[in-house]
């Protein structure tokens, strides 16, 4: 434990450090992007195991990317449930089937610190899942909160970076609706089957800090979304449907969407963990101040 205590302020300054390089840089899917979307990875494999311990993040891990790549090949082989799409930006990678294997990576990571925004959001319901209503409640706030990312990003990186393409284009700007609607179940999917995995164990509420890092982590996720709304200059591009768009309508809406969808629930969760924190110092303060009481020698006259 005095390890764990040691090296979660360390692990927050480099997650600060990643989340400067996200809203930086992660929104352009060139090389750099792709490191920090891997290294992204690595991270979230590290904040679990120290909030959760090794095995119930490796559960997650393999929960959340054998049901995504599984969902995912369904899609681009029958078009169910996300719409029919095919990846374009690869590098090379290794696939599953129709897919690469990043793509599994990507759910895991953005996934997981999602799902800490959620349990914020519950009153630290992750640490209570004994309780069914927690159990099943947590699961689909997550799954709202990780589709709140898809909505923000998928347009800019399909539509106009070209990462995936929409073969039948979209209402928004190139994206089918049935795309959201997917990526809603696929999320609440594995997160139902890690809340099953998750309910055996007895945990303890992760560290403030290291639920603070991971409200960072997915409030950066979106912020990014502001610096190609403020650079990028104005065009035209056309979906794969031959509906015609402006490029700047397409970054305003991404950072529309995310002002009002990603950056309300970091901000909501931000509340709710900034009143945990005072409530949980008042009682530190409380118990001390007990123990100091019980600790005086009584006086006899």
């Amino acid at each position: 434990m005095k390890q764990t205590v040691l090296r979660a302020p360390m692990f927050v300054f480099l997650v600060a450090l990643i989340a400067a390089a996200e809203i930086g840089f992660s929104w352009n899917p060139d090389p750099f992007g792709q490191v920090l979307a891997a290294f992204s990875v690595i991270v979230a494999l590290a904040h679990g195991c120290l909030a959760y311990g090794w095995k119930n993040t490796l559960a997650f891990f393999a929960i959340t990317v054998a049901v995504t790549l599984a969902v995912e090949n369904v899609g681009a082989a029958t078009g169910f449930p996300f719409g029919h799409y095919h990846f374009v930006v690869t590098g090379g990678l290794p696939r599953v089937g129709h897919i690469p294997l990043i793509v599994g990576f990507m759910w895991f990571s953005m996934g997981y610190f999602s799902w800490h925004v959620a349990a914020i959001l519950l009153d630290d319901a992750d640490a209570r899942l004994s309780e069914s209503g927690n159990r099943f409640a947590l699961p689909l706030i997550a799954a709202f909160v990780v589709t709140q990312w898809d909505f923000v990003m998928d347009r800019g990186n399909s539509t106009l970076a070209g990462a995936w393409v929409w073969h039948d284009g979209g209402a928004d700007f190139g994206v089918p609706v049935t795309n959201y609607a997917g990526w809603f179940f696929t999320s609440w999917l594995f997160y139902q089957l890690f809340a099953l995995w998750l309910a055996r164990s007895r945990l303890d509420t992760p560290q403030q800090s290291l639920r603070f890092a991971a409200l960072v982590f997915y409030a950066a996720a979106g912020l990014g979304y502001l610096v190609p709304w403020f650079m990028g200059a104005n065009g035209e591009i056309a979906d794969a449907g031959g509906q015609v768009w402006h490029t700047a309508d397409i970054r305003a809406m991404s950072a529309i969407v995310m002002l009002f969808t990603m950056l309300f629930s970091s901000a909501l969760a931000a509340i709710k963990f900034a009143k945990q924190a005072r409530g949980g110092r008042r009682l530190s303060a409380a118990n001390r101040s007990d123990q100091s009481n019980t600790s005086e020698p009584s006086s006899t006259h």
